[in-house]
C-alpha cells in the first residue's frame, strides 16, 4: 500500500511539473504584478497603424484555442498588438498596414492548426 501511495505521490508531482509553466513571463507576473516579461522584445512603432477586429468561430477552450491564436498574431511582423478573447469569440490587432493587411490576419488565424477548426468572419477596421 505505501508503495502504490509512493507511485501516485510521484506520478502526481511528474503531471503537475510537466504541465505548469515556469518561464520567465510568468514567474516576472507573480513577483511583479505586470504583464511586461523579461523574455519579450520590444514591438517596433508602426509606421502605419491601423487596428482589426473581427469574430473567430470555432474557439473551443481559453488555452488551447485562444491563447494559441493571439501567440500567432503576435509573431507577425508588423503587428504591434494582439488581444483574442474567447469569452466573447473576438481579436483585436493593431498592426502595421505598411506590413500587414486583414487578408492576411484572416489567413493567419484560419490557417491556425491545418486550417480545419477556425473561421474569421465580421472584420472591421
Amino acid at each position: 500500500m505505501k508503495i502504490i501511495k509512493q507511485t501516485l505521490l510521484a506520478a502526481t508531482f511528474a503531471l503537475v511539473a510537466v504541465s505548469c509553466k515556469n518561464d520567465k513571463a510568468t514567474l516576472t507576473e507573480k513577483v511583479t504584478g505586470t504583464e511586461a516579461t523579461a523574455t519579450e522584445s520590444p514591438k517596433a512603432i508602426a509606421a502605419n497603424p491601423q487596428t482589426a477586429s473581427f469574430e473567430i468561430e470555432g474557439m473551443t477552450c481559453q488555452i488551447g484555442c485562444a491563447s494559441l491564436i493571439e501567440g500567432k498574431l503576435k509573431k507577425l511582423d508588423g503587428v504591434t498588438e494582439a488581444k483574442v478573447d474567447f469569452e466573447t469569440k473576438t481579436a483585436t490587432v493593431t498592426y502595421d498596414a505598411d506590413k500587414l493587411n486583414q487578408e492576411k490576419l484572416t489567413n493567419t488565424v484560419e490557417g491556425v492548426a491545418g486550417g480545419e477548426l477556425y473561421r474569421v468572419s465580421k472584420v472591421k477596421s
